[in-house]
């Protein structure tokens, strides 16, 4: 299909994800009301999802008339078991969106029924290999709350119009061909997140920055084991390499783990909304830091990630971290204060030895004294880092500060660091800057060649950064231009004196004039 044409369709869904937030606006807050959105557009998607899959089958079988929705629940009821083994989970036909949207504006008890469905396809993944991928996934669905209505007919009525808005958008399971419901559940999280401040910006990475750091760890790479995260998210970095690799070529899948509870449900539906099945991710909830969920599936040949910035952690509190095989190779653990190399430590710990970490960091680690500097000490020691790029400021929602992003690898050639100064790569859009294609395979070219270019790029030695007391902020190692206008002294000198000739002579000019009235 024609750019054009893809461009016209993602305006069109823009515009009516807009539409039901123009209808619900008031009732809920923007920053909730998303989940709202999100968590119906998920229920279509699965509905949807299900029964195509069944149609399918039975057209491929000769039956060309065959409905699934139209089925009655006692007859569907026999394809639970193995519905639950292929795709994770079960819906009745009574109990599909298409059905219950067909019913809504009658039922008096929509929430009821919202309710009870949510919790039924929760439960049909009990005792499954998915239970975990769909536990308390309609968690913060709240269908009852004051949010929507001081009263139930209240509730009920913006239920209808969320369910209606969801049902006109243009979301083919089958013909999709913009990849519908991946692009609406970003466009939403832009939307909100940009809106929303701080609380938004810490669910959402811009898209053109995970496209950065994505390609960043993927350079040279067809296809990958495993890609991992471990302050994941909503999990747009995990499906970013989905996106440039390909799912088949992510061969044992996604890996991620995230703190924050409705952010877990947001990147578990995320994945689904992505056509990644169940037995291809796994999403867990918890600190990374101090309880981490993957040591069975470490190491990770690509590990991309953007950790919350300088957040307090238990540190030397806990007496067990310090042998941690995460954190003990560096002899010292970051400090309470500030986690970030902490992140850094664990993701190196996790990573192949064939592998690549992309990790947006705050540029404090970089320069820091303290444990901090012990830290970098040890990376550099051992030959680690493999680059360093200053991003531009107001990247991201939520702060202005223009932050970094650390590549770190295990089997380096050289013992040498590449330092980058994108600080000008972005236009300004609104209040924030944005990284266009030009500005991402700018970067992208520049790592993969390691070429240095004045005033952009520098490949430093070893025994540079160590005779920098182990300082990694690229300020120290690209010059800044100076685009300031060259100032020529001997043409200043030569105006100067012609100024001053020309001032003397209106003053002899204004003298003589004075003289003639006088005598006058």
């Amino acid at each position: 299909m024609a750019d054009t044409s893809r461009a016209q369709e993602r305006e069109e869904l823009h515009k009516a994800i807009w539409s039901i937030a123009d209808d619900l606006r008031g009732s809920v807050d923007g920053w909730d009301f998303k989940q709202y959105v999100l968590g119906t557009m998920f229920y279509r998607y699965i509905s949807e999802n299900l029964t195509n899959y069944i149609n399918e089958g039975e057209h491929a079988a000769g039956d060309a008339d065959f409905d699934y929705s139209k089925l009655s629940d006692e007859v569907a009821e026999t394809a639970r078991a193995d519905m639950v083994q292929v795709k994770g989970f079960f819906i009745l036909p009574s109990e599909l969106f298409c059905n219950v949207l067909k019913r809504a504006a009658d039922d008096e008890n929509l929430n009821e029924t919202l309710e009870s469905v949510f919790h039924h396809i929760e439960n049909s993944a009990k005792g499954s290999g998915s239970e975990d991928d769909f536990k308390g996934l309609f968690e913060d669905i709240d269908v009852n709350s004051n949010k929507l209505g001081a009263t139930v007919p209240r509730r009920n009525e913006r239920l209808v119009k969320l369910l209606n808005g969801v049902a006109d958008m243009k979301l083919s399971y089958k013909d999709n061909s913009i990849d519908a419901f991946g692009d609406a559940y970003e466009f939403l999280m832009g939307m909100y997140a940009s809106n929303a401040g701080k609380s938004g910006g810490e669910y959402f990475t811009p898209q053109e920055v995970s496209e950065l750091l994505t390609r960043l760890a993927l350079v040279g790479k067809t296809e990958v084991n495993k890609v991992y995260d471990p302050a994941c998210g909503s999990g747009s970095l995990l499906l970013k390499a989905a996106k440039i690799l390909g799912r088949d070529n992510i061969r044992q899948g996604f890996f991620g783990q995230e703190i924050n509870l409705t952010t877990y449900n947001l990147c578990r539906i995320n994945m689904f909304l992505h056509d990644i099945g169940y037995e291809k991710f796994s999403i867990a909830n918890e600190d990374t830091l101090t309880a981490p969920q993957h040591w069975d599936e470490e190491p990770f040949e690509v590990i991309v990630s953007n950790p919350p910035y300088s957040i307090k952690w238990a540190g030397d509190e806990d007496p067990l971290l310090i042998n941690d095989p995460r954190f003990s190779p560096a002899g010292v653990l970051a400090p309470k204060s500030k986690a970030d190399m902490a992140f850094i430590m664990h993701s190196l710990s996790w990573l192949a030895a064939n592998g690549t970490a992309a990790i947006v960091c705050f540029p404090g680690i970089m320069y820091r004294g303290g444990a901090e500097q012990k830290i970098r000490k040890y990376l550099i020691d051992n030959n680690y880092i493999d680059c360093v790029i200053q991003l531009p400021a107001n990247l991201f929602f939520g702060t202005s500060i223009a932050t970094c992003i650390m590549v770190l690898k295990k089997s380096k050639k050289e013992h040498s660091t590449l330092f980058i100064d994108a600080s000008k790569e972005c236009v300004k859009v609104t209040n924030n800057n944005k990284l266009t294609e030009e500005n991402i395979a700018r970067i992208v070219d520049t790592f993969t060649r390691r070429a240095e270019e004045t005033h952009f790029s520098h490949l430093a030695g070893y025994d540079e950064i160590v005779g920098n007391n182990y300082n990694l902020s690229v300020s120290t190692y690209v010059e800044q231009e100076d685009t300031r206008e060259k100032i020529d002294i001997v043409k200043l000198n030569a105006q100067i004196e012609e100024i001053v000739a020309r001032e003397q002579v209106l003053r002899d000019e204004i003298a003589k004039i004075i003289a003639e009235i006088e005598v006058g």
